[in-house]
């Protein structure tokens, strides 16, 4: 039976669903590892988004929370606001009362991807905060921590991510996914595949 990865995330510009791609790319790599993407709901309306300039979404299928307990590993990814996940994906979170109260996502392996606007705007912040909503649910985070190597610690080149997890910046909505904050996501997809595949539960 395949570990099932679910790549779940909230992207308004397309900053996300890039690095969500890549983190898919590598998890699916892993032998034995089925990695499905997933988008959470939006809840502005069409009429703001518009005038934000954000483009249409993507057609990879909106999820819902029961879905959630159907994956051995879940890695979640949004933008920040304020050094903290987007409303949109904090909503979708705020929806699995449900899943708490049968904790029927205790015990799985949980990781975490971002994307603000600066250097400063959150690449730590934003995994630090999001953690809570792990810890309540009783998932085991896994951290890229520093298994990426000599990208970690690039100086020569303004690049996101941090040991949380891997990041992009925005910048003012033109600036796209490095290829080295692009390589650090296809490496966390690999690396918290590998990891979730070792947890996974043996069958009864």
């Amino acid at each position: 039976m395949a570990t099932k990865i679910y790549i779940v995330y909230y992207s308004m510009y397309g900053h996300v669903e890039k690095l969500a791609e890549e983190i898919k790319k590598g998890a699916s790599s892993v032998e034995g590892v089925e990695a499905k993407l997933w988008q959470v709901a939006e809840t502005l309306p069409e009429e703001v988004l518009g005038k934000m300039g954000a483009p249409p979404k993507s057609d990879v299928p909106i999820i819902t929370p029961d879905e959630l307990a159907k994956a051995d590993g879940i890695i979640f990814g949004f933008p920040t606001r304020f050094g903290m996940m987007a409303a949109q994906f904090k909503a979708f979170l705020d929806s699995t009362g449900g899943l708490w109260r049968a904790q029927q996502l205790a015990g799985k392996p949980a990781g975490i991807f971002y994307s603000t606007g600066s250097q400063g705007g959150g690449q730590e912040t934003t995994p630090l905060t999001a953690i809570t909503q792990l810890v309540h649910h009783g998932m085991i985070f896994v951290p890229v921590g520093y298994t990426f190597g000599a990208g970690m610690f690039e100086m020569e080149e303004v690049k996101g991510g941090s040991p949380y997890g891997a990041g992009t910046f925005a910048g003012d909505g033109s600036r796209l996914p490095s290829d080295l904050e692009l390589k650090l996501a296809l490496h966390q997809g690999q690396y918290f595949a590998t990891i979730a595949k070792k947890l996974k539960p043996s069958p009864a």
